[in-house]
């Protein structure tokens, strides 16, 4: 049971990680993906909008991928509950001001629109699209990661 209280090492859950993607192709024919749930969500908290986007949106045939993202919310919640070993703080201490919650919308506002400007998220894109040798999906790829190495240094040189 110890080895399940501890962290994984890179090279066990990497490839446990990359196993979905042939798994879910092979057992329902389905691409692997998160953002699309937020489509789906808000199609379904939107039956009459004027939005063709979330109109032509078909949420009854893709509603495998909302089970599969509370899958992943419940077990992230029971990981952090019932298997670590010292408790785990949802956020450092610094998000709990006026300032970090401010930062934490724009953040997800930023992410949320960028997840559809690039038509899919980081786990769609990188585990997904580049197994499928999408060359849009390796372009996505490496502007979020040129993103993110941007972030890092802004917000530890203290601009942000």
């Amino acid at each position: 049971m110890n080895w399940l209280l501890q962290p994984w090492p890179w090279y066990v859950s990497g490839p446990l990680l990359g196993l979905t993607v042939p798994l879910l192709l092979l057992m329902s024919g389905k691409t692997f993906g998160i953002s699309s749930s937020f489509r789906h969500v808000a199609s379904i908290c939107s039956p009459n909008t004027k939005l063709t986007y979330l109109q032509e949106n078909n949420w009854r045939g893709e509603s495998w991928n909302l089970v599969f993202v509370f899958g992943i919310m419940a077990g992230a919640f029971i990981a952090m509950r019932f298997l670590s070993a010292a408790p785990l703080a949802l956020l450092p201490a610094d998000y709990a001001t006026t300032g970090g919650m401010i930062k934490l919308l724009a953040g997800g506002v930023l992410v949320g629109f960028g997840t559809r400007y690039a038509d899919g998220c980081t786990s769609g894109h990188t585990i997904m699209g580049i197994s499928n040798l999408q060359l849009s999906s390796l372009i996505a790829t490496i502007s979020f990661f040129v993103g993110g190495l941007i972030m890092t240094a802004l917000t530890s040189f203290g601009v942000l």
